[in-house]
């Protein structure tokens, strides 16, 4: 499908047309409007310049009766929804406006009207939405250190969700959102964070008795005490503006709002739009690839719901242990019966989006097969239902029976009123037989007419002798009865001639005209009636709502647990223990992306241990390439999935509960605020120690090494001596780092403790073992990093010499410039050290294979869980 820019072959668009645009224009200045002129949306002016860049169309001009050119590009009128899609993924707003009036029957100008605005935020055509993602509508307002939001999804939802918090915690709220429009006060752009889609209201908008008036109206209450959020002013304001941009926009939608729900962002764990990323929750690599992300391991869900409550559990895990417990039990009942979770998961592959199909039966905008793939959804909810209720055990997922409506009464109107194979509304193909008994009486009235007419051919032929009469029918003169010129003399006396051909002559008769009125009649009568009815069920289908939102939010519930289930029974994850501690105890963890890209079995599993007894800062050290970073990183998402109610990849696991996690990871500047890459990594510790707790979890991956090497050395040691000597903080904290030096800290500091990562190195060669060991390292080998990423020989060579020039003028006693090859070494620990660690301290790695390597450190690693 080619989109072009055309000119009419037509008169020239009239001054009056002109007009008409620029005052349909000054009504929807900030939307680009696509202005619909015959077979094509066309668009003017600026709007036109933007249209064609975006879509990469063609940009002409033409005179439009002023003598002067205007710019013009247009888009044919079938293939909206596919450049609509387009223009919504750019950020744009776009006001659709429709020929109103019958061009045939209008006299002069056609009569047009914008028929909807379409916004990221708004957008409610099912071709534009990510199926597996909520397509989020927020509004928010600043006032001082404080902040209000309100956010809804107009295909899912039928309430507005309200909060009041703190500006430092709107940006963390905004992430997990991550709305697709952000509605906010004019003046109060700046004081945002960036990256999102943001639609602007006049300050009245958001004034609070003007808002606080708006939702007691739309909700029909006289308080909004009962919705929790009465002393919440900035809450109010916010979703107040939230129904006035709906209103402007999508008043449709605004309609099926028709509740309103207060929350507390204390009652869950923050996640930071850079924690997300660095974790690599949703898109994973240096792509951002879904594919290499934490979702794409655990969202095994088989519906669109269970799809869109999997991201938004992964993206605020819990911090209530009830709800944590609750939802590992119903993983474990799950996870426990491998029969029982297929059949279940059998079920749950046969129900449709149920969220956002009853919303477009609410709004009108349903089709016949829309209907249907609901009614066929909800009909598998009784057997859904009783498979929950088998077995002894069916207690650790009772709350999900008794929260699962059946609606049988919406199943069986749509099982009653629409058919399974059906046309287009109006046709007289969708409603079923016996639904409607004067429908019925059409269809019957109709189809006698056009069996009678169909006898008619052959029983005139059989009358006249005219072997080649045709009866048949056009728009013009409707039904007909054509003889050739060779027969004119056989036309019977009654014919009444209605047009003459080359090749004959076309007639009519009384009769035939009654039967062709009971026909058109009946016709034009059937698709009123069939319209109306259909709209009836769809009023009826909206009217239970709540009822199959309800349905629709339990069917998530039991589908997440179930992809839960599915993914631990995959991969070996286990049930961890979660609880009001701040201990972190994992034995034989993973990391549970990287695992996937290695060959079964392969992937080497470490323990963890953060707790004011054993230490609650690990300063880890290693090589490049050696896992640290996929180790710090393991242990931050096992806690995650644990708070998420899920297993996780480990022999086990005790998880203290975490309020926060905190990642401080890679290199990057920020070009848009002018940001250096040392200020960005400044500018996120900085971030870390104004704002963590003593119950959060900190990763921090090279602190201070976007600058100068004693700057940065300076850094890293005052940032883990205040997070370890802070009253405030004292937080479990895993520290990866290359200056080792910090190892020192462990010497004056009793909660630091320092592990590094085992490597072999034998003839200039290292090994990775990617086990994490007590002590520290006292290298980092990365001219051995740099070979293995291919830098040309001739580099490598002279960076051993300038290596080897540094070391000899640091060391004590070695005049530079000795030359010397690396030789096999033995692991370096600090003393004094338990017997097993100086066991292992003398171990010779360097003479084993990596493989002979990995089973003597596991035979230690017994002997000192054992007592020795």
């Amino acid at each position: 499908m080619v989109a072009h820019s055309r000119c009419y072959n037509g008169p020239a668009m009239t001054t009056p047309a002109r007009r008409q645009y620029l005052r349909i224009k000054q009504q929807h200045p900030d939307a680009l409007l696509l202005f619909r002129m015959g077979d094509f949306y066309e668009t003017f002016d600026e709007d036109a310049k933007i249209v064609a860049q975006e879509l990469d169309i063609a940009l002409t001009s033409r005179e439009m009766g002023s003598g002067q050119r205007f710019p013009l590009a247009g888009i044919p009128y079938h293939a909206l929804d596919t450049y609509l899609a387009r223009l919504i993924k750019g950020g744009h707003k776009v006001a659709i406006c429709e020929q109103i009036s019958d061009p045939a029957a209008s006299k002069g100008l056609v009569d047009r009207a914008v028929v909807r605005v379409v916004t990221p935020g708004t957008v409610v055509e099912p071709s534009l939405l990510e199926e597996r993602a909520n397509n989020y509508l927020a509004a928010v307002v600043i006032e001082g250190e404080e902040a209000g939001v309100a956010y809804t999804d107009v295909t899912t939802s039928n309430v507005v969700s309200v909060t009041q918090l703190t500006v430092a915690s709107l940006a963390p709220e905004l992430a997990r959102l991550s709305p697709a429009e952000l509605v906010a006060p004019k003046g109060q752009e700046g004081a945002l964070p960036q990256g999102y889609r943001l639609a602007t209201l006049e300050q009245g908008a958001f004034r609070l008795e003007a808002a606080r008036q708006l939702l007691l109206e739309h909700l029909g209450v006289a308080t909004l005490e009962g919705y929790g959020c009465e002393q919440l002013p900035l809450a109010i304001r916010a979703a107040g503006a939230l129904l006035t941009y709906l209103a402007d926009n999508q008043r449709e939608a605004l309609a099926r709002l028709t509740g309103l729900t207060t929350y507390d962002v204390s009652g869950t764990m923050v996640l930071d739009a850079q924690a997300r990323r660095n974790l690599e929750l949703f898109q994973g690599g240096r792509w951002g690839n879904p594919d290499h992300s934490l979702l794409s391991v655990l969202d095994l869900t088989k519906t669109p719901m269970g799809a869109r409550m999997i991201r938004r559990w992964l993206g605020q895990p819990l911090l209530d242990l009830a709800t944590i417990h609750q939802r590992q039990e119903a993983v474990a009942w799950l996870h426990q019966d491998v029969r029982r979770r297929g059949r279940i998961v059998q079920t749950l592959g046969r129900i449709s989006d149920l969220e956002r199909l009853v919303n477009r039966a609410r709004g009108g905008t349903a089709t016949p097969r829309d209907l249907v793939a609901l009614r066929r959804s909800l009909e598998a909810l009784p057997e859904l239902q009783a498979m929950l209720q088998q077995g002894d055990d069916a207690m650790a997922v009772g709350w999900l029976v008794r929260r699962l409506p059946l609606c049988q009464d919406t199943a069986a109107l749509v099982s009653q009123a629409i058919e399974d194979d059906q046309g287009l509304v109006g046709e007289g193909t969708v409603v079923r037989p016996g639904f409607s008994p004067e429908l019925d009486e059409l269809r019957l009235a109709a189809r006698n007419a056009k069996e009678y007419i169909a006898r008619l051919e052959g029983q005139e032929r059989d009358r006249t002798g005219i072997k080649n009469l045709k009866v048949g029918y056009n728009r013009v003169f409707g039904y007909y009865i054509e003889v050739s010129n060779a027969n004119q003399s056989r036309v019977p006396q009654e014919y009444q001639r209605r047009q003459t051909l080359t090749n004959g002559e076309r007639f009519i008769t009384p009769e035939l005209k009654e039967y062709e009125s009971l026909i058109l009649s009946a016709r034009e009568r059937l698709e009123e009636l069939e319209a109306s009815l259909y709209q009836q069920v769809c009023r009826q289908v909206g009217d239970a709502a709540t009822q199959v939102l309800l349905a629709a939010e339990t069917v998530a519930h039991i589908d997440v647990f179930a992809a839960l289930a599915e993914v631990a029974n995959r991969h070996g994850y286990v049930r961890p223990q979660v609880n009001d501690g701040v201990s972190i105890e994992i034995v034989d963890g993973r990391h549970p992306v990287v695992e996937r890209t290695l060959p079964p079995g392969t992937f080497v599993p470490n323990d963890a241990k953060l707790s004011q007894e054993e230490g609650h800062l690990v300063v880890l050290t290693g090589p490049n390439m050696a896992g640290k970073s996929t180790y710090i990183r393991q242990v931050a998402l096992i806690v995650l999935m644990a708070q998420m109610g899920s297993f996780v990849p480990a022999r086990s696991a005790t998880i203290g509960l975490v309020d926060r996690i905190f990642t401080r990871v890679g290199l990057q500047d920020d070009l848009a605020t002018g940001q250096s890459t040392f200020m960005v990594e400044m500018v996120e510790t900085a971030n870390i120690l104004n704002n963590a707790s003593s119950r959060s979890l900190l990763i921090l991956d090279e602190i201070g090494r976007g600058t100068s090497t004693y700057d940065g050395l300076s850094i890293a040691q005052a940032v883990a001596e205040h997070i370890h000597n802070s009253p405030r903080l004292g937080c479990r904290t895993l520290f990866a780092t290359h200056y080792h030096e910090l190892t020192e800290l462990a010497k004056t500091l009793p909660r630091v403790r320092n592990y590094n990562v085992l490597v072999t190195e034998e003839d200039g060669n290292v090994a990775f073992l990617h086990r994490i060991v007590p002590g520290g390292a006292d290298r980092s080998y990365g001219v051995h990093v740099a070979q293995l990423a291919g830098l040309p020989r001739e580099v490598i060579h002279r960076a051993w010499e300038v290596l080897r020039e540094l070391e000899g003028v640091r060391r004590d006693g070695a005049p530079p410039g000795r030359r010397h090859r690396p030789q096999s070494k033995q692991l370096e620990l600090l003393s004094p050290v338990p017997p097993v660690v100086q066991e292992l301290a003398e171990m010779d790695i360097t003479a084993m294979t990596p493989m002979e390597a990995i089973n003597a450190l596991y035979a230690l690693q017994r002997k000192a869980k054992g007592g020795a």
